[in-house]
């Protein structure tokens, strides 16, 4: 393959014909440490003018990017499904290398921090590219490390691959050509693990006055193309030093004020805000790189479906009894002596950004008639607070739910944030005159940007504005939507309350409604108004969202109370409310407990010989986390009679129950309705009670054992599956039938394997695949896992054991020998099976029964509940409860 540079020279741009080398690869061991000797970008000079000259004539930045790509008919939007394209960061560093630093362990933590993965992934761009320049930080080392031991040299790791787009050579300052990056991409070279495209508008290259403009030009040029043309995953670092000898220059600050506006936001869609971490001594430099994962985690989650349940829905997110805190605080940092225990009462936090001292300063500015905010940034301020309230919330945020991230990772300490901007005659302070609204869009904006979980739009305003922000919502972004609408100082009626939460669905465009009334008093139960109207509504349009309604002031009460979902609230440790008549989460679970909205359930785990079971630490702690006030205990009998018949079952509060041995099949006589999986895999682990319009109890059975695989699994080998890549499942009892249908879902075929091939070729009659006589590798044996593998060009990609640990399993060594398949486990207890020992010594990528059994126990508890579950006190509980002792 051609390898091409664009070399700057002298002020004008090489020809693109040169045969030389594209892209520069860093690849940092874990022997390179970034020092300031390697990573200062030391300013240069800069060019006087913020355009360059053309013919004769001024031409703004933006017009010369346009002129240097060619426009296209076909552009290639970002798709959130099967997303496997490199992520994107452009930006400009300071001394503390921060884009480089930040694509190194995204880069490594999208390969689940696996140093061999990295190590081949290098390889395989090394061997494609051939002789791939080395950056300049590793060139320095290399004398050093040519002198290292052998030992060492084997112990070298890869920590991460950065992929430059700009470079400098004995030949003088290049720009990768984009072109290559998308050649790379089609042909599977480049890929969401294969290293991290980094875009620095302060590389060393830029010193040079004589290139500076150029180097601009043609940077640019590549960010376009790579987010309008490739549809790449693109990410803002806007580096911003608060520290005069931050090592980021004036010149460096001018070019970035340059390209701001005209670059670094048009084409990225996420943003990420850095002050002094990049360069401080402290652990504040973990909070960046994992806002950074918890932002590219968003960005890859399907997009969210009006109406939709599960991940990512406003169906559990907005839950019943779920609540969110409205923050008042002119500075974010304010509420720090608080976070501790508002965490501990509420499902997200709102962050109220026309309360904050940064947007009268954003106005101020924007105005122009004060020159007291030149100096200030309140954009990126308002950014940075934001992220602040995220870290400050994270080491205490146990309610927030599971965030999936590449690999095998969850993120499960990111407490959701409700992006808001609220308007002066709504309640709020931002103004809302013709300059007002379009700023106020403008921030709303930013809130995509910055990866917020919820975005308030007020319903009310311009529809041109309104319909911008909601396309780029949906074609670019994965934040619900929250239509709302504030009537305040006067009275509506029923109708027309009605009509505000038709409204507040934004033409079916928003994934939740909130419509908060005020009344004049409280005679006629007019506190009523806004719940009443909420449950109208939602019977008058398809698909059903969550309605939110509320009363303002004190004489509202009551209406937190009878709101079922995502409550705004105060806390009792707060100084003030940010709203008359709010009420705290406890004021409202007590007040729900008294009138009867939330009964105290019964729930249990029906099973025999159970003494065993997690289930109810699990359960119960994730109960208690939320506060709900429901019991989990344990029902061990010998038969399903003999708990239908007793107390938890006919009690008017059972709430429901999961399943175990050997129950799972002979429950489903007893119940009232089967859903899809429960009836395809012919067993029941999960009851749910709920009431039909009648109010008669319904016994609905699911199971959730297939998703405690699926989960996990969907995880480690992403969307797209390869032809002939196999599941191979071992056992042939209720689990295994679970197994090939989590197998199923995911596209893998199936290859069947059990001491008694009846049940093995029951499970293949019933959910597709092939029987396996023995696990030889002998190819002319008929029906041998060798013999079938080899007649499909297959491989073994998963291995599912459903055997018991007892068994003491261990798989054939030559299915270990070439692509290693990730081994899962079902067993919780112990922690370490033979097969376990076995493969992780091999290195394989591994999946214990512990996860499947928090997996599975939280897609119990959501079902239960109707809201997000606490996903890390589950984990946690079950990890406590399954780990090896001392003694084991």
């Amino acid at each position: 393959m051609e390898m091409r540079r664009r070399y700057i020279r002298g002020g004008v741009m090489a020809p693109l014909n040169l045969c030389v080398i594209a892209m520069m690869v860093s690849a940092v061991t874990s022997f390179v440490t970034p020092t300031s000797s390697t990573s200062v970008i030391s300013g240069g000079a800069f060019a006087e003018s913020r355009s360059y000259t053309k013919s004769g004539v001024t031409t703004p930045l933006s017009a010369t990017v346009d002129a240097e790509v060619e426009s296209s008919s076909k552009k290639s939007s970002f798709k959130f499904d099967n997303y496997d394209k490199p992520i994107v960061l452009l930006g400009l560093s300071s001394e503390g290398n921060e884009l480089q630093r930040l694509a190194l362990s995204l880069s490594a933590s999208l390969v689940g921090n696996n140093p061999q993965t990295m190590q081949s992934t290098l390889d395989k761009l090394e061997r494609s590219q051939g002789a791939l320049l080395v950056a300049e930080d590793e060139e320095e080392d290399d004398a050093a490390e040519s002198k290292a031991s052998d030992e060492q040299q084997q112990q070298q790791q890869v920590a991460g691959i950065s992929l430059s787009a700009v470079g400098l050579d004995e030949e003088g300052p290049f720009v990768l050509d984009a072109g290559l990056i998308g050649e790379l991409i089609r042909e599977k070279t480049l890929s969401l693990t294969s290293g991290v495209v980094v875009l620095d508008f302060n590389h060393p290259a830029f010193h040079n006055k004589e290139f500076e403009v150029d180097l601009i030009r043609a940077l640019s040029s590549v960010a376009k193309q790579l987010y309008e043309e490739l549809g790449l995953l693109s990410v803002y670092v806007n580096v911003q030093p608060d520290d005069a000898d931050s090592g980021m220059s004036d010149k460096a600050k001018e070019r970035k004020d340059m390209i701001e506006k005209d670059v670094l936001i048009p084409f990225s869609d996420y943003e990420i805000c850095v002050k002094n971490e990049g360069t401080a001594d402290d652990s504040s430099w973990d909070n960046i790189e994992w806002e950074l994962q918890r932002m590219i985690g968003r960005a890859l989650l399907a997009p969210p479906v009006v109406g939709g349940t599960g991940t990512n829905s406003a169906d559990l997110m907005m839950g019943l009894n779920t609540f969110f805190l409205s923050l008042s605080f002119p500075h974010v940092e304010d509420a720090s002596p608080y976070i501790e225990q508002m965490c501990l009462d509420v499902d997200s936090m709102e962050y109220r950004v026309d309360l904050l001292q940064a947007a009268k300063d954003y106005l101020t500015k924007a105005s122009g008639d004060d020159d007291s905010c030149n100096d200030k940034d309140p954009r990126f301020d308002i950014l940075y607070q934001q992220q602040r309230l995220r870290f400050m919330c994270r080491p205490n945020a146990q309610r927030a739910p599971a965030l999936p991230f590449a690999g095998s990772g969850i993120i499960d300490d990111a407490l959701p944030i409700v992006y808001t901007v609220r308007t002066a005659h709504q309640a709020g302070t931002w103004p809302d005159d013709e300059e007002g609204i379009k700023h106020m869009f403008d921030l709303l904006e930013l809130g995509l940007r910055s990866g917020a979980e919820v975005l308030d739009v007020e319903s009310a305003w311009d529809a041109k504005l309104t319909d911008k922000l909601m396309k780029r919502a949906k074609d670019r972004h994965t934040s619900l939507i929250l239509g709302s609408h504030h009537v305040v100082g006067e009275e509506v009626s029923m109708d027309e309350a009605i009509e505000l939460y038709r409204q507040c669905r934004m033409d079916g465009r928003a994934h939740g409604a909130k419509v908060v009334l005020s009344i004049n008093g409280n005679d006629n139960d007019e506190d009523q108004l806004a719940y009443k109207a909420s449950i109208a509504a939602a019977k008058m349009d398809k698909p059903e969202i969550p309605n939110i309604g509320l009363i303002l002031g004190e004489d509202g009460s009551y209406s937190r109370i009878l709101n079922p979902r995502f409550t705004p609230v105060t806390h009792e440790t707060l100084p003030f409310k940010a709203a008359p008549g709010q009420l705290t989460a406890a004021e409202i679970m007590a007040g729900r407990l008294l009138t009867g909205q939330v009964p105290t359930e019964r729930y249990a785990i029906l099973g025999h010989n159970i003494a065993y079971s997690v289930s109810p630490q699990m359960q119960g702690s994730a109960f208690a986390a939320v506060k709900l006030p429901h019991t989990y205990t344990r029902a061990d009998v010998e038969t399903v009679e003999e708990f239908v018949e007793g107390p938890i079952w006919n009690d008017d509060n059972f709430g429901g129950c999961s399943v175990t041995i050997p129950h799972k099949a002979n429950i489903i006589p007893h119940v009232d309705v089967l859903t899809d999986a429960a009836k395809e895999i012919g067993s029941v682990n999960t009851v749910i009670v709920k009431k039909d319009k009648k109010g008669t109890r319904v016994l609905i059975g699911d199971n959730t054992d297939w998703k405690g695989i699926y989960n996990p699994l969907r995880r480690r080998i992403g969307d797209e599956i390869k032809s002939g890549s196999y599941a191979l499942i071992l056992g042939g009892g209720g689990t295994a039938r679970a197994a090939a249908y989590a197998a199923t879902k995911l596209g893998l075929d199936r290859i069947y394997y059990n001491r008694t091939p009846e049940k093995a070729q029951d499970l293949a009659t019933e959910f597709g695949g092939s029987v396996a006589s023995s696990l030889s590798d002998d190819a002319d044996t008929k029906n041998s896992l060798g013999a079938i593998l080899a007649e499909n060009q297959g491989n073994v990609q998963v291995v599912i054991s459903t055997l018991p640990a007892a068994a003491e399993f261990e798989l054939p060594e030559w299915i270990l020998s070439s692509a290693l398949p990730i081994v899962f486990d079902v067993n919780y207890k112990p922690y370490n099976t033979a097969l376990l020992l076995q493969t992780t010594a091999k290195g394989c990528d591994v999946v214990r029964g512990s996860e499947m059994l928090w997996e599975q126990g939280v897609g119990q508890f959501e079902l239960w509940t109707g809201r997000t579950a606490p996903y890390g006190v589950m984990k946690k509980v079950v990890l406590e409860n399954c780990l090896p002792t001392e003694a084991d």
